[in-house]
C-alpha cells in the first residue's frame, strides 16, 4: 500500500543537464535563474548562521542541516558559474550583468573566503566588482543583525 506521506528527498539535476537546459532559455531567463540562485544562497547562509550556535552546543540535527546546506550552496555556486558561462558564450566573453562572486585571493579562486592551514577560514578583504556585497561582508552583516535581534529579546526561547 503506498504511503500517504510525501517524500522529502529529491535528486537535483546534473550540472551538465543544467548547462544544456540553459542553452534553450532566453538570456533574461538565464539572468533570472542566476538571481534566483543567489537569493537561495543568501537564505541558506542566513539559515547556517542561525543554526551554528545550536550545532556548537551539540545538536546533531543542526550539524546535519548545516552540512546539507553547505552541499546545496556548493551546487548553487556551480550553477551560478554555469549561468555566467552561458551568458559569456552568448555575449562573447563578458559576464554582461552577472556579478563575479568568485574572486581571486592570492591567485586562488575562492568565494569570498581564503583558506588557511588547519582548515581555518579568514575573511578575504576583496571588494565585490559590482558594488554589491561580498559573501564575507554579507555574512558579517547578517551575523551583526542576528546579534542585535538576539540582544533585544528578553526570553531564552527558541524562535523558528
Amino acid at each position: 500500500m503506498p504511503s500517504s506521506e510525501p517524500t522529502t528527498t529529491s535528486t537535483p539535476i546534473l550540472a551538465d543537464l543544467f548547462a544544456l537546459a540553459l542553452h534553450d532559455l532566453p538570456l533574461d531567463s538565464v539572468h533570472a535563474k542566476s538571481a534566483e540562485l543567489r537569493n537561495s544562497l543568501a537564505h541558506l547562509l542566513e539559515s547556517n548562521i542561525q543554526l551554528r550556535p545550536f550545532a556548537a552546543a551539540g545538536d546533531a540535527d543542526c550539524v546535519e542541516a548545516i552540512a546539507e546546506n553547505e552541499l546545496v550552496m556548493k551546487r548553487f555556486e556551480e550553477r551560478i558559474a554555469l549561468c555566467r558561462a552561458e551568458v559569456e558564450r552568448r555575449m562573447g566573453g563578458s559576464g554582461h550583468g552577472l556579478e563575479d562572486d568568485v574572486v581571486k585571493v592570492n591567485g586562488d579562486k575562492v568565494n569570498g573566503v581564503a583558506e588557511r592551514g588547519n582548515d581555518e577560514r579568514a575573511a578575504a578583504e576583496v571588494p565585490a566588482q559590482s558594488g554589491r556585497l561580498t559573501d564575507e561582508e554579507l555574512r558579517r552583516r547578517m551575523e551583526a543583525r542576528l546579534a542585535e535581534d538576539n540582544a533585544e529579546e528578553d526570553d531564552d526561547g527558541v524562535h523558528l
